[in-house]
């Protein structure tokens, strides 16, 4: 009897909306249980869902729930980004860029990127302004680089930021603005991007564009070593060297830490 009242609550209960689906599945994964969430994502993808697509995507280039297959991944990426998906579009993008699970095609991840970031795709924005700036498989447009980069520091993307004050500090379409591109940096730097951290310390040593200060000069160069920066390591020896053992002691001590906590 018990069981035939659980079916019945069951047949009568509401089915779950494709969004309440998507965001049931979101929440597995910040709990790390990417089987419930493929268990979720799956249907919904078959059935052409582009978001579900694209997560599906994911869990194969990353290999989370499942064999990382880039092929696979890259299929699923096609079949989103087709819809429409911007983060669909950025991720195939990036395979494209890379030559993961398809020929590796720079042109054609660059017309991606762009259609990705004219829906509003931060890291697209960030993509498509590298390429500007870099100049080797697009056209260099400084103007058009830094109006991306802007709109993508805006949304939050710390890689952008950081673009923004080497823009500022090597005068790229714009006067040479030590200040600014500091400012960026420290933006940047807070969220924890290792260039960034890197270029930040180098001007606090140096006094460029910031008060000058061998300590926190420091523990930011210290940060973006920690984060893989090359940037940091022609600084590392010159910015030891201005302060005491004692000095170098508590500066790696504070590195150790998130930035804004005081140690």
């Amino acid at each position: 009897m018990t069981g035939l009242i659980d079916r019945l609550r069951q047949s009568l209960a509401p089915t779950p909306s494709d969004e309440e689906k998507m965001r049931l599945a979101d929440s597995a994964t910040r709990q790390g249980d990417y089987d419930a969430a493929l268990a979720l994502w799956g249907p919904l993808a078959q059935q052409g869902h582009a978001g579900a697509q694209t997560r599906v995507g994911l869990c194969f280039a990353a290999g989370l729930g499942v064999d990382r297959d880039p092929a696979i991944a890259a299929r699923w990426f096609m079949l989103a980004a087709e819809a429409g998906d911007a983060a669909g579009q950025r991720q195939l993008a990036h395979a494209c860029f890379r030559g993961e699970g398809i020929p590796e095609d720079p042109t054609r991840a660059a017309e991606l990127y762009r259609r990705a970031a004219d829906q509003g795709d931060a890291e697209a924005m960030d993509m498509l302004s590298w390429m500007l700036t870099e100049g080797e498989i697009l056209p260099p447009d400084p103007a058009q680089a830094r109006y991306l980069a802007k709109a993508a520091a805006d949304l939050g993307n710390a890689a952008a930021m950081t673009r923004l004050g080497m823009i500022h500090h090597n005068a790229l379409g714009v006067d040479r603005d030590p200040t600014l591109a500091a400012q960026w940096w420290q933006r940047a730097a807070d969220l924890g991007n290792g260039d960034a951290q890197a270029m930040l310390g180098a001007a606090m040593l140096i006094g460029a564009g910031v008060a000058c200060d061998p300590f926190m000069a420091f523990v930011w160069l210290l940060r973006g070593h920690a984060a893989g920066s090359p940037l940091a390591y022609p600084f590392l020896t010159r910015a030891a060297a201005a302060l005491s053992l004692e000095e170098q002691g508590r500066a790696r001590r504070l590195a150790a830490t998130p930035p804004g906590v005081v140690s």
